[in-house]
């Protein structure tokens, strides 16, 4: 095929004589011959080929899922995804120019305050990459905040967002140390936490309710052991609805995952972390704060009023490398409360809490099963121990076209035979029906 004159002229800018010398520094035995494409489809034939793959998949509409462990499966309104995909929204990514992107700044505005408002926090952020990340950045900012270099964190947490934490602060010289749960109702282990305080810890991190489903009840206990140091509380949002929100109990920083408001699984991501803090702290805070401000007409406009990476000042004075945030998803999350309310938020949360009760209930009086594992309260997760291998009741449960619960053996073997089940308001009694008759075949 011949060269375009444009093409030409390109080749001589660079100083070549074909279109092969730019490829000289690859080794012709891992060069191809083209690339070897079947024929092309019609638009109807192409959207029956993939119909037809796609028709293999189990999805959780097609296949009750009980799996949570950080992604949860909750109803999104049309109207939020109509609105995330607006081109206005779905297009700006990031404002680098927030002069013209009013539209996409207020709506961070909102999404910070809902999240303010949903945690009792002086300030959010307009969001993190995911709850791991939060957490990672909550790590280093507890340093910064007091400068003590070992950072503690409840075991009753994320075994991957833990790793992704000791990443972040393995580069900053910072130890994380496990603190233990209680056995019986899965809570922070009191006794554990006050043993491992030293001048050295910066701070503490726990979850309400926690990766094995607790609500914490002593947050009073542990405000009173950690003193002046600093308290960081990571929640399930979706939870607030109904809890007292970790600000009013005197949390420092607050992170979490807000995939809950209106971001589908996605096997997995993308998912958006919150996390937000006291006033005074702001300033050791990572990521970026939309503010309300006036232009000089003095109409409503908003602005960036904090972005402390490094990329807008010098990097020895930035909090963070964070590259962007999740400005779509967080946009979507705001979509989400809009629509859904105050009453109805909270009504969706109760219903949350309604299915895990019913569901642990029924789960117990399978011979062999007992739920949930824990004595504490939970919101919409709890621990199902069973005489037969978690793995195999996992793998019984897939045959019959049932997703079960999260395995805890590698990372919990403590628990023995256990797996973590999530229940929401996308379930039915017709699902809870299916896997109740699926479990009791195992047994």
């Amino acid at each position: 095929m011949g060269l375009s004159k444009c093409s030409l002229e390109m080749l001589q800018e660079m100083g070549l004589k074909s279109v092969e010398d730019l490829f000289t520094d690859i080794p012709k035995e891992v060069r191809t011959n083209g690339l070897r494409l079947p024929d092309g489809m019609s638009e109807l034939e192409l959207r029956r080929e993939l119909g037809s793959m796609l028709a293999a998949n189990r999805t959780a509409d097609s296949h009750p899922s009980f799996l949570g462990a950080g992604i949860y499966n909750h109803f999104i309104p049309a109207a939020v995804r109509t609105i995330m995909g607006r081109s206005e929204f779905i297009t700006s990514y990031t404002p680098y120019q927030p002069e013209i992107s009013q539209g996409m700044l207020q709506a961070l505005f909102e999404y910070q305050s809902y999240m303010a408002e949903l945690t009792a926090m002086d300030v959010v952020n307009s969001s993190m990459y995911d709850a791991s990340t939060a957490l990672g950045e909550a790590a280093l900012m507890s340093n910064r905040i007091n400068g003590a270099k070992k950072f503690l964190v409840s075991r009753a947490v994320s075994p991957e967002r833990r790793d992704v934490a000791r990443l972040y602060a393995k580069g900053a010289g910072i130890e994380l140390v496990e603190v233990g749960y209680d056995r019986p109702t899965g809570t922070v282990d009191l006794e554990d936490l006050r043993s491992k305080l030293s001048p050295e810890v910066s701070g503490f991190y726990f979850e309400t309710p926690n990766f094995l489903g607790p609500i914490e009840p002593h947050w009073k206990d542990i405000r009173e052991i950690l003193g002046q140091k600093t308290m960081v509380v990571g929640t399930n949002p979706m939870a607030l609805a109904l809890l007292r929100p970790p600000g009013d109990m005197g949390a420092d920083i607050v992170i979490g995952e807000a995939q809950v408001f209106g971001a589908p699984m996605s096997l997995g991501g993308p998912t958006v972390g919150v996390l937000g803090c006291k006033s005074e702290h702001v300033r050791k805070m990572p990521g970026r704060i939309i503010g309300m401000t006036a232009d000089l007409d003095g109409r409503t406009a908003f602005c960036m009023t904090l972005q402390t990476r490094e990329q807008h000042i010098r990097r020895s004075k930035a909090t963070s490398n964070i590259c962007s945030n999740e400005a779509l998803l967080a946009l979507g999350a705001a979509a989400y409360l809009a629509v859904v309310g105050r009453t109805g938020l909270q009504e969706i949360a109760a219903k949350n809490v309604g299915n895990m009760k019913a569901l642990s209930a029924r789960i117990t009086k399978i011979s062999g099963f007992r739920a949930p594992h824990f004595s504490a309260a939970h919101f919409n997760e709890f621990v199902v121990t069973s005489d037969e291998k978690a793995s195999e009741v996992d793998r019984a449960l897939l045959s019959k076209g049932i997703q079960g619960g999260h395995v805890l053996t590698k990372h919990f073997p403590e628990l023995g035979n256990a797996a973590l089940y999530a229940t929401t308001e996308m379930h039915t009694k017709e699902d809870h029906d299916r896997l109740i008759e699926a479990l009791e075949g195992i047994r």
